[in-house]
């Protein structure tokens, strides 16, 4: 019997490139850095074209794009491993309970396409990384990103409940004070 290979994780491979690439790279990271914005994205294209994303299709094209900007403006030199619904309440900390918090939260549930929540990410991320001390888990948030048309549903889930229990976890801590 012969072992089947393992799959490749292409989203995966993605990110750690990017990491690795970044912290070599001083002018790579730059040009990436401008890669969510739309006037600027196509500095990236080389970049998603080696991993064989589509440029023709925004809703693979733009997920790639979100995480290497946010990568390169990151300055980690690692994957995280906090998910984006717990940064949401972390980067109000202390407001986890607040308006805004929740506001962010419910404008990125009612996205329905991922392009659309790319577009609301994209300020998004900013806050969390200038609020946040942890790193995101972008190998997480890509593939959110890239199965969010098909599994609409289930990453929205997925983020709402980070969030809350991230707020349960939270004032839990508040109670053992």
């Amino acid at each position: 019997m012969t072992a089947v290979p393992a799959q490749r994780d292409k989203s995966a491979e993605f990110v750690d490139y990017l990491f690795t690439r970044c912290q070599r790279d001083k002018g790579f990271a730059a040009r990436l850095r401008r890669a969510d914005n739309p006037s600027t994205e196509y500095q990236s294209w080389e970049v998603l074209v080696k991993f064989n994303i589509n440029l023709d299709f925004a809703w693979e094209r733009l997920p790639y794009a979100l995480v290497a900007a946010s990568i390169a403006r990151s300055g980690a030199s690692a994957n995280g491993r906090l998910p984006l619904g717990r940064s949401i309440a972390r980067a109000f900390k202390g407001r986890e309970d607040s308006d805004p918090a929740k506001m962010r939260l419910r404008r990125l549930l009612a996205c329905d396409k991922s392009e659309e929540a790319c577009r609301i990410l994209r300020p998004l991320l900013t806050l969390i990384q200038s609020k946040v001390s942890e790193t995101l888990d972008y190998k997480g948030l890509l593939k959110d990103l890239l199965g969010f048309n098909r599994n609409l549903q289930r990453v929205k889930a997925g983020w709402a409940t980070q969030f809350y229990r991230s707020q349960t976890d939270s004032n839990d801590d508040k109670s053992n004070d």
